[in-house]
């Protein structure tokens, strides 16, 4: 399994493409152009540059109540760095449960490993002072639900 995301070819991530212009292909800009729209172009930018809040020494997605973090604080026995990784987490295939369709295997991986680079940066960006671990596993599961992105600081928040 490739391990760089230049290493798999688009076409066998988004195998539409080789349908295009009588089965001569399309590349990956001309076909966004043609299938893509503004929102979805809008609502992919908060998943890869998402915003960021800080509570109480700890960096969460924003959106997280204060209520949650308060109950898994308790939970954890006040591990922060349990309770960021536990509400920073994000089940790969569950990004696009609304389609129905099944992703392969070479797709979660792919957008797994992209969300955990573009966070990465987002991250050492907004929180240029702060480490941290930004996890994607590919453990070899086979269940495409095991696959979960999620981040942490690296030090004690």
């Amino acid at each position: 399994m490739p391990q760089r995301l230049s290493d798999v070819p688009m076409a066998d991530l988004i195998p539409e493409t080789r349908d295009w212009n009588n089965g001569l292909g399309i590349d990956l800009e001309s076909w966004i152009g043609c299938t893509g729209g503004f929102e979805q172009a809008i609502g992919y930018g908060v998943l890869f540059w998402p915003e960021f809040l800080e509570m109480d020494g700890c960096v969460f997605f924003a959106g997280v109540a204060e209520t949650n973090y308060r109950d898994w604080m308790q939970h954890t026995g006040g591990d922060k760095r349990a309770v960021e990784t536990v509400l920073n987490h994000r089940h790969i295939t569950d990004l696009f449960s609304g389609q129905g369709a099944q992703p392969s295997r070479h797709q979660v991986l792919y957008l797994g490993r992209l969300l955990r680079e573009i966070w990465g940066v987002k991250l050492a960006s907004d929180f240029p002072q702060r480490r941290f671990v930004v996890s994607f596993p590919e453990n070899g599961s086979e269940d495409l639900l095991d696959h979960v992105v999620t981040f942490y600081q690296a030090g004690e928040a």
